[in-house]
């Protein structure tokens, strides 16, 4: 009885002792605990961001805010993508395309190139992505001119101008600002000989896209993976690399140089372009991997549709070009031009273009004593030889031919004929001859209608759907006849015109696009960019104009002669493609009939029934296109995406 005793007096003891040793935390007491750490982690945190930002070109905090993003977007299309949820889908679109715009809007910079990469194909997303891909311009604000002169040192050893400066004037105030480069205005030393000044346009790559370009291109791909195995179940990974690697290669100057030279040798050696078309000088001795120098050039910028008509002495026969803001840029005037700011009625200026992109809400007029002979046909005829020559007979494709990037104006050679000035050479794509042979097999087929050979360049390429493939290449609906199988497997069982709901259109399209990208690694990756180039042809430049040209008969026709022409085939084979080319151009007459009856209804709308439609053919073939996209996968495809 005593050991139980002496235990239970001993748990009193202790627990006594405990309990008046053991001191009572206070309030103060905690605060002082947690202080310390917080204020730490606080000073840490803003250290790195500091750090980053300075000398990272807050690479890392761009990074966060994609992850985020991207989470966010992921997630809300695990809980929302319901068939319970279906009426809510267009919402859940909306919400996800504000976001990205956003995102690519807020970090700026490479995500803006990425961004208008993936727009290339934004017919096949959501039509809220559609929308804010549309509306996705490349412009940013300038860096200072003290971050430009040390660019200038560290690339040439010289800053910009004064004594021993590169030029002798050098403008401080930039003339245009994008989001890798901005462009300034100078005047090179006078040499021996020299009778008139040379003026020239300065690229200067801002040097935060260096720094972050690395960072934001492995997101880039960690975002598409996610994307792909847990967002949208679409393949779009194998994307990933063609497009890294291409924008990797924009970001170095000296190979734009070399573009704009290679391009310029290719349109010398072609009797059809030479002297139509003109790539501004560039200037090797002072370009560098960041620092680009060409000739200044004087025109109209093609997206100024208003000063281009009355250039070409057309009238302006649509009121929204005359009420929406041209994508042109205002400059001082230049010392040939002889003209200033205040020579001119209200915010018209003149406009000095640069041999590079850039974007302002102001324009410049030019009224010459003599409209340039040829109207429009002869500007847009041009330009859609030369993007048909570069695709089918050199190989060699620009891809950004947005109509800010092209300019008018009077042939020098020439005064009274229009001449065109590509821009911007920073994006080219080298196209493979076996591809090339492929392509114009693909274009011969889809016009003629052969779906057999159709089929078997689209096999080749990992690609079901003939009929898809050659509807999306011409942008109008496509049905190939000639050589089809006589039992399709369902393709004239027509479905119940049912309603479906948001959600089946969704499950639809991706069973579709699965179908239609059967094999992606074995798809080249250049019709990525080819089919970005064709689009802002139609649509942002001859759709623009009314189409005055016949876009797809001028590319049928030199897609079919880059073969019949080949001095490399032998006598037998020259005779069989000459037959094919003959063929080919009887079959065109049936699109020679569509265009004309289009321009007739054109016509006939404008002068009797005194009602405009600006964009004559191209217009038609995009509504029909439209309807076509909708029937086939049920994608809405919204007005405007092609533009560029």
């Amino acid at each position: 009885m005593l050991f139980p005793s002496f235990l239970n007096t001993t748990r009193t003891v202790l627990r006594h002792y405990t309990f008046r040793t053991t001191p009572i935390a206070s309030p103060r007491n905690k605060l002082r605990r947690y202080a310390h750490p917080s204020v730490y982690l606080a000073v840490g945190l803003g250290t790195a961001f500091v750090i980053d930002r300075e000398l990272n070109a807050s690479a890392i905090a761009r990074n966060f805010r994609t992850l985020y993003t991207c989470a966010a977007i992921t997630l809300d299309y695990k809980w929302n993508f319901t068939p319970e949820k279906s009426e809510q889908i267009p919402q859940l679109h909306e919400r996800v395309a504000e976001r990205v715009y956003n995102l690519l809007t807020s970090n700026g910079g490479l995500y803006i190139k990425i961004g208008q990469a993936i727009g290339a194909n934004a017919a096949l997303l959501p039509k809220p992505m559609q929308i804010k891909f549309a509306s996705l311009f490349d412009d940013a604000p300038q860096v200072p001119y003290s971050v430009v002169h040390n660019v200038f040192v560290k690339e040439l050893g010289r800053p910009p101008s004064g004594p021993g400066g590169v030029f002798e004037i050098f403008e401080e105030q930039a003339v245009a600002s994008a989001s890798i480069a901005q462009v300034h205005r100078a005047k090179l030393w006078p040499g021996p000989g020299d009778t008139e000044d040379k003026w020239v346009a300065v690229k200067i790559q801002k040097p935060s896209v260096a720094r972050q370009m690395e960072w934001d291109l492995a997101v880039f791909r960690m975002v598409m993976w996610m994307f792909e195995n847990w967002a949208f179940d679409l393949p779009v990974y194998f994307v990933v690399d063609f497009i890294s690697d291409h924008l990797r290669q924009e970001l170095n100057f000296v190979r734009e140089a070399r573009n704009a030279q290679r391009t310029a040798t290719f349109i010398e050696s072609e009797p059809r372009l030479k002297g139509k078309v003109y790539i501004p000088v560039v200037y090797p001795e002072y370009s560098t991997k960041r620092v680009l120098t060409a000739e200044w050039i004087e025109g109209v910028r093609l997206s100024d549709r208003v000063s281009v008509r009355r250039l070409m002495g057309e009238k302006v026969s649509n009121a929204s070009e005359v009420s929406s803001p041209p994508a042109v840029a205002a400059s001082p005037s230049s010392p040939r031009s002889g003209l200033g700011p205040e020579a001119l009625p209200g915010n018209l200026h003149p406009t000095n273009v640069a041999a590079f992109e850039d974007r302002s809400d102001q324009s410049w007029s030019m009224n010459p004593a003599k409209p340039l002979k040829g109207g429009m046909q002869a500007v847009l005829k041009t330009m859609v030889e030369l993007f048909s020559a570069q695709m089918f007979d050199w190989g060699w494709v620009h891809c950004d031919p947005h109509p800010g990037n092209v300019i008018i104006r009077p042939n020098p050679s020439r005064p009274d004929y229009p001449q065109l000035v590509l821009l911007d050479h920073g994006l080219y794509v080298d196209v493979p001859e076996s591809f090339r042979k492929e392509w114009v097999a693909l274009w011969r087929g889809m016009l003629a209608g052969d779906f057999q050979q159709v089929e078997r360049v689209t096999k080749a390429w990992g690609m079901g759907m003939p009929d898809l493939v050659a509807s999306f290449t011409l942008m109008r609906p496509v049905i190939l006849k000639r050589g089809r199988p006589t039992k399709r497997q369902g393709d004239k069982k027509q479905k119940e015109k049912e309603r479906l709901s948001q959600y089946e259109m969704s499950v639809l399209m991706k069973k579709k696009l699965r179908g239609f990208l059967t094999d992606t690694d074995r798809m080249p990756k250049v019709l990525i960019f080819l089919t970005r180039n064709m689009r802002m042809v139609q649509v942002g430049n001859n759709q623009s104009f009314g189409s005055p040209v016949n876009r797809i008969k001028i590319t049928g026709l030199w897609a079919s002669g880059s073969l019949s022409h080949s001095t490399f085939l032998s006598w037998r084979e020259r005779v069989k493609e000459f037959y094919r080319h003959f063929v080919f151009r009887l079959v065109l007459l049936s699109l020679d009939l569509a265009y004309w009856k289009s321009k007739l209804v054109q016509w006939a709308r404008e002068k009797i029934f005194r009602r405009h439609r600006g964009g004559g053919f191209e217009e038609e073939l995009e509504q029909n296109m439209r309807e076509f996209a909708r029937e086939s996968l049920g994608i809405d495809v919204g007005g405007g995406v092609f533009s560029g």
